[in-house]
């Protein structure tokens, strides 16, 4: 293969990217998917490509830029417009549509819908079927090749030769995949070190495998704590001082909505921590909500002092991950237990 044809020369191309999550699709197989996203990280932290960050994101169906104003309206009014036809050169480069999501997100003003059209019309024209269909699927966050988050650590591993626990560790400090990316395409496996705990930086949960019964789960020999499971909006809240905020699953700032909680933490006895939890409205007799119910209290517009009065929350915390300066990540559940119900009693 010709160094244009890997991307060297012009850098990683869209096709690329494409064929990637195109195989990625067509395969069961958690070890394929791994090796396809491997293989392809590597080329896209080769230079003179610095796109291994972004790319992990994509595969991912994440845009960093967050919401870029397109919806399925407009993506198919592009698609009709341009009809089946479509070029057979793939020679549209990764910083070349990055450009034009970059400019798609920063449009405003009058007359933005038909700027922000022209705009996907001018990328669409220059795309393969592959690409479109690629493109189509990370702007309507409708990507469908099977590429969790842990496939894609799994990949970052292989692709930078670093042990599969420290990428996860790194992945939950930073909060998001793609930055850990960057840090292995520029400073190696040992660039994993700088990612640590930091108060009022959201950490990605830890999330729980499933089991096929309890017996399965009895044969697992280690210390165990049974639980029930609760139907709320997982939380983590971040305390320094007299100052609290509290993060969603995703990392978002949810503070303004949920005073209860900041109340409860501003007073913890602590000169700053982090904790892990469930918040559930409850009605007067103990008994939950359901669940859309709670996440009435996030929605978009809210009326906090009217919610808080109609669904008043209730804060189930059942993990803290660092007390007065003393990370306790590393520390067994049954030592940060212990010292959560010292620092929260009943």
């Amino acid at each position: 293969m010709s160094e244009a044809e890997t991307g060297t020369e012009r850098g990683l191309r869209l096709a690329e990217v494409a064929q990637v999550s195109d195989g990625m699709a067509a395969t069961r197989s958690r070890n394929a998917k791994v090796a396809l996203a491997a293989e392809l990280l590597t080329r896209a932290a080769t230079p003179p490509n610095q796109e291994a960050g972004r790319i992990t994101a994509w595969l991912t169906g994440e845009l960093p830029e967050g919401k870029i104003g397109l919806g399925y309206q407009t993506v198919k009014k592009v698609f009709e417009a341009l009809g089946p036809t479509h070029p057979t050169d793939a020679d549209l480069t990764v910083s070349e549509v990055q450009a034009t999501i970059t400019a798609l997100a920063s449009a405003s003003g009058a007359g933005v819908n038909a700027l922000r059209q022209r705009l996907l019309e001018g990328l669409f024209a220059r795309a393969t079927a592959s690409e479109r269909a690629f493109l189509a699927g990370l702007f309507l966050g409708e990507m469908r090749q099977g590429a969790l988050d842990g496939v894609l650590t799994q990949a970052l591993a292989k692709a930078f030769g670093a042990p599969d626990a420290d990428v996860r560790r790194a992945v939950m400090l930073a909060g998001r995949l793609a930055t850990v990316a960057d840090a292995l395409a520029s400073g190696g496996r040992e660039a994993l070190g700088r990612f640590q705990l930091e108060v009022f930086r959201a950490v990605q949960p830890m999330l729980a495998e499933t089991a096929e019964d309890v017996a399965a789960v009895a044969e697992v020999d280690v210390p165990q704590l049974v639980e029930a499971k609760l139907d709320g909006a997982r939380v983590q809240a971040h305390k320094r001082g007299g100052e609290v905020r509290v993060f969603s699953r995703a990392g978002n700032d949810v503070t303004i909505a949920v005073p209860e909680v900041v109340a409860q933490l501003a007073a913890l006895p602590v000169s700053d921590a982090i904790l892990d939890g469930e918040v559930i409205a409850l009605r007067p007799d103990g008994r939950p909500h359901p669940f859309q119910t709670t996440m009435r209290r996030f929605g978009r517009r809210l009326d906090i002092d009217a919610l808080r009065d109609e669904l008043p929350l209730t804060t189930f915390w059942f993990d803290l991950l660092r007390a007065d300066g003393v990370d306790l990540l590393g520390e067994p559940l049954g030592t940060r237990r212990a010292r959560l119900e010292g620092l929260l009693p009943g």
